[in-house]
């Protein structure tokens, strides 16, 4: 009962206005690890973005499987920082999070759809080669550029020919992004 008072708390503190402050107790959440998954996974529908924010940070480190689920429902939070660092997470959550990453590609948002894409590119997994180089096609230029990233953080050959279309997006940020990598591959 004790510890999970002082989850309660640590989770709590989430929310302060010194930065510091949270970093510390997200860093306390982690080396606590599992048995602070459920409250953290409550925690990411919490009303204060900070909360939500850092407690997606503390489940990524501490990379529990239950958590992949709850986050990839937190990719639709409405606060930027909050897709951020939960995208961040389910980075860190390995292989077992490719699967339900690559069908987010396909969501309705294009920022769910971005998210999704930077998190498969961090995470590396040559299953998300074929999805993402459909998400070059993507409407959004935050989409495409994060596909672009993916795909050459990824690497291999089937990513040459898609980067190299990519030098002619209508976005200079995706232009600028396969250009980097296609430097890097020779």
């Amino acid at each position: 009962m004790e510890r999970e008072d002082n989850i309660k708390r640590l989770i709590q503190t989430l929310g302060e206005d010194d930065e510091h402050i949270r970093v510390q107790a997200s860093d306390l959440l982690e080396e606590i690890g599992e048995p602070a998954v459920e409250s953290l996974i409550g925690a990411l529908e919490d009303e204060n973005k900070n909360i939500r924010r850092y407690s997606a940070r503390a489940l990524g480190e501490i990379g529990d499987e239950r958590a992949i689920k709850p986050l990839i429902n937190n990719l639709r939070d409405d606060n930027k920082w909050v897709r951020r660092e939960t995208s961040g997470a389910l980075s860190k959550m390995g292989d077992t999070a490719v699967e339900p990453l690559v069908e987010l590609l396909n969501d309705p948002e294009w920022r769910v759809r971005g998210g999704a894409a930077w998190a498969l590119g961090k995470i590396g997994n040559k299953k998300a080669v074929e999805p993402l180089i459909n998400s070059m096609q993507d409407e959004s230029g935050f989409v495409r550029s994060g596909a672009a990233w993916a795909l050459g953080n990824i690497g291999g050959e089937e990513v040459i020919d898609p980067l190299k279309n990519a030098l002619n997006d209508k976005s200079s940020y995706v232009r600028k992004v396969a250009e980097k990598f296609l430097e890097n591959m020779d």
